[in-house]
């Protein structure tokens, strides 16, 4: 039977090995709060660096909807062109700076599914004025801006556009993977409610 002594030095070792992951915890947090939206799923806040992004939603598109087609204006025909067994995936973001200083919104949103098939976003023009770009947000300001076109529709958050493979929709769970401009090493990245 072990002493009391030689448990506590055993203990310690593994103690000291779990500290470094302990330290990495608030740059890839994930806290949960209310998505009081269309779903009703509690939508995740991602702290990224200095900047907390939301997703608000996540949904596959219908280019001949009327709303949907709202999403898709701006795109070349090009990056319109779907090929089979491909079809367009969005993201609704909201970004909030709740420091004093200025800070550089994410570029690099990417999805993926449990395959390990990434998707990198589409980006349209800017006659499209939901779509999400990856601009300095303000001190105590947010993405969309207040009183937009984005921030004022359905979802209130900015879109990211996704052409994903259909068969990425059998392997869900689909994540999203946030990576801060300034610092890419710090990422934080959350299921999707598909």
């Amino acid at each position: 039977m072990a002493s009391p002594l030689r448990k506590s030095t055993l203990a310690l070792p593994a103690l000291l090995a779990a500290l470094p992951l302990g330290a990495c915890a608030n740059s890839t947090r994930v806290t949960t709060g209310t998505y009081a939206g269309e779903s009703g799923v509690a939508a995740p806040y991602l702290n990224v660096g200095p900047l907390i992004y939301q997703v608000q939603l996540s949904r596959q598109l219908n280019p001949y909807d009327t709303e949907d087609a709202s999403y898709l204006r701006g795109l070349s025909a090009a990056q319109r062109k779907l090929v089979p067994g491909q079809q367009w995936f969005a993201v609704f973001m909201q970004v909030y700076n709740n420091t004093t200083s200025p800070h550089p919104a994410a570029g690099d949103i990417t999805i993926f599914d449990t395959e390990g098939t990434t998707y990198q976003p589409i980006t349209p023009s800017g006659v499209n004025e939901f779509a999400y770009r990856p601009v300095m947000v303000p001190p105590k300001g947010r993405l969309p801006e207040p009183n937009t076109v984005a921030a004022n529709g359905t979802t209130q958050g900015a879109v990211l556009l996704y052409k994903i493979n259909v068969s990425s929709l059998d392997n869900r769970p689909i994540q999203v993977k946030i990576v801060d401009p300034t610092q890419p090493r710090l990422t934080a990245q959350a299921e999707l409610d598909v």
